[in-house]
């Protein structure tokens, strides 16, 4: 039986925080977008493909960023 090759993660680990800080400092901010576009257009002048594009791209950098900020503290999910 051949030996298994360890798995080792692309990004290297020193990048685990920065990564987390950036990815959810630009999701806060498209995040806070989102809810500056929702406050202040009226109902008629909504657009629904700018909402989920907003929407959907806030969400995977809140995600990510979560998920890099887990990986920096140790927890390995």
């Amino acid at each position: 039986m051949a030996s298994a090759k360890a798995i080792t993660s692309p990004v290297p680990d020193a990048w685990y925080p920065t990564l987390a800080v950036l990815m959810l400092a630009v999701g806060l901010v498209l995040t806070a977008s989102f809810f500056i576009y929702e406050a202040t257009s009226s109902k008629r002048n909504r657009s629904l493909a700018k909402e989920l594009t907003s929407g959907g791209v806030a969400s995977v950098f809140l995600g990510f960023g979560s998920l890099f900020l887990l990986l920096s503290a140790g927890v390995y999910v």
